[in-house]
């Protein structure tokens, strides 16, 4: 049972940085901008929040530097996109690109450095509680905080005015400018938010997770976060479901060795790619499914004058 129960609050540990990501790249879609350089912004912010614990010795310092990294690259993404209108998609993959290159360059002299021993967290009380204070109550802060984002971005964009022009705009950008919306600003700021959730992603896994820095640490969660957001259908609920679902699956891996399973590792470790391109073949079996809860302008240009 206990077996189990670490295995839960691995689960979720691991599916905290999909969570965070996704969910900032879900704020972005809603407006109809398609990043796909959530990967490099991830790496960017891994490695700026690494140095700046190291640095500081304080953890929150470094996530909120991660978010500035992401932040950054976000809003140079935006001002490209959608300010001088060039592709999304090749934007996006250019933003990939350059975070993994720029990111291995100016980590080069913090690998093989680490953080030492992390800090426990518990909940006084609850984490006394069999299986379930093991498995749930002896997360990491930021576990909860992306629960709680989850919320507050679901409450945020279906109850709230701001939440109802934001999918206006990701629905019909023409629309909301003839009502009188700045859909340029809209889109940057959300955009811009989604970056700074990714860059809190990249650094939780350089501070809390790892805690050290590699290069290409962030292995490939970016496209597993843009994949998530399309296999939650653009909801958060769904979007933090998916995560720990990925998270589980990556744990998987580490508890079937553990086990003495005879299977060669390289194979366990494709395990959580392999569930992300099942997901989305399955999905894709059904295009009206994700055509009724897609944005309706997701991926395209807008023109003010036109």
């Amino acid at each position: 049972m206990n077996e189990v129960a670490l295995l839960v609050a691995a689960t979720i540990a691991s599916g905290t940085p999909l969570a965070l990501a996704s969910l900032g790249l879900l704020l972005g879609e809603k407006s109809g901008v398609l990043n796909l350089g959530a990967e490099g912004m991830m790496l960017v912010a891994a490695v700026t929040g690494f140095a700046v614990a190291l640095t500081t010795g304080n953890d929150w310092v470094a996530f909120a530097a991660g978010a500035a990294a992401g932040a950054v690259l976000a809003v140079c993404f935006g001002v490209l996109a959608i300010w001088l209108n060039t592709n999304q998609y090749a934007t996006g993959l250019a933003l990939s690109l350059f975070g993994a290159g720029f990111s291995a360059f100016v980590g080069k002299e913090y690998v093989g450095k680490t953080l030492g021993a992390r800090e426990s967290f518990a909940v006084p009380g609850l984490s006394e509680l069999p299986f379930v204070g093991d498995a749930l109550f002896k997360q990491h802060p930021m576990a909860y905080v992306a629960i709680v984002l989850a919320v507050a971005i679901a409450w945020f964009l279906y109850r709230s005015r701001a939440g109802l022009v934001l999918r206006a705009v990701g629905e019909s950008p023409e629309s909301a400018h003839a009502l009188g919306y700045r859909v340029r600003w809209i889109r940057l700021a959300a955009v811009t938010a989604g970056g700074a959730l990714c860059g809190v992603a990249g650094a939780f896994l350089s501070v809390v997770y790892a805690p050290l820095w590699v290069e290409g640490l962030v292995a490939g969660r970016g496209w597993i976060a843009l994949a998530l957001t399309t296999f939650a259908t653009w909801r958060p609920g769904r979007v933090l479901l998916g995560a720990y679902l990925f998270g589980g699956v990556t744990m998987l891996q580490f508890s079937l060795q553990g086990m003495g399973v005879q299977v060669a590792s390289q194979l366990l470790a494709m395990l959580p790619y392999l569930a992300t391109i099942a997901v989305l073949a399955l999905i894709s079996r059904n295009p009206l499914w994700i055509r009724v809860n897609m944005p309706a302008s997701l991926g395209r240009p807008f023109h003010p004058g036109s």
